[in-house]
């Protein structure tokens, strides 16, 4: 079997699946008999990857496996073949999405803390529903609340193989121009009053005015993520 076929396969399962492939499935494409081993998998993701290597489209690795995607810097143009799609979500949907992602896992009341205003329900169901954050456990305390976390499906998403790829707190506010107010130690909710007035000292009425998403309205933001698989 030629590397120029192992390759073609490949290519042609990456733009055909529409998600991500891990190597175990691309292995699955191939005939038992001459399935190609993982180094071989390897060397023809590595030679795909260079050969998109100036061109409009690449090849990402993401948490659930490989994928083939526009180039985020051409996303902008791409986009407006799809203008009834473009959503757009909320300051107060990106700053709880951001909490939980940096902080995970970590409760509602928690994240309402470092917010200063409740937690809009529509927007953890929003997250939910999308399938980005799911309940990972309970809080060992009276009530005992439910622990929010970041899915696979998350950090497919964002273009991220790991919860480490995540750009630093500095990056990320000047991307989404989000006011957050982030300590990264492990949970301390009792340290978190400190940071409740320069967090939303404006927007104190984040949770009047912020569903979980909208068409273009004032106020809100692009969730800023990784560019559209090819398949739209």
């Amino acid at each position: 079997m030629s590397e120029t076929y192992i390759r073609n396969v490949i290519e042609a399962a990456l733009l055909a699946a529409g998600q991500p492939l891990p190597l175990a499935e691309l292995a699955r494409l191939f005939e038992a008999g001459v399935r190609p081993g993982t180094q071989q998998l390897q060397q023809a993701l590595e030679a795909l990857a260079a050969e998109y290597a100036g061109r409009g489209i690449e090849l990402k690795h993401t948490a659930g496996g490989y994928r083939i995607q526009v180039r985020r810097e051409l996303a902008g143009e791409i986009s407006r073949l799809w203008p009834e799609r473009t959503v757009r979500y909320s300051r107060a949907l990106l700053e709880t999405l951001a909490l939980i992602a940096y902080r995970q896992p970590i409760t509602r009341a928690e994240i309402e803390a470092v917010r200063g205003v409740a937690v809009n329900p529509n927007i953890i169901r929003t997250m939910l529903e999308r399938n980005w954050v799911r309940v990972v456990g309970h809080r060992d305390v009276p009530g005992h609340p439910e622990l929010l976390g970041t899915t696979r499906e998350f950090l497919d998403y964002f273009g991220l193989r790991s919860l480490d790829e995540l750009p630093p707190l500095a990056e990320l506010k000047a991307m989404g121009d989000i006011n957050l107010q982030l300590s990264l130690s492990e949970h301390a909710p009792a340290a978190e009053d400190a940071a409740r007035g320069a967090s939303d000292a404006a927007d104190g009425d984040d949770a009047a005015e912020d569903d979980e998403l909208s068409a273009g309205s004032d106020g809100s933001h692009e969730l800023v993520a990784g560019p559209r698989d090819l398949d739209g």
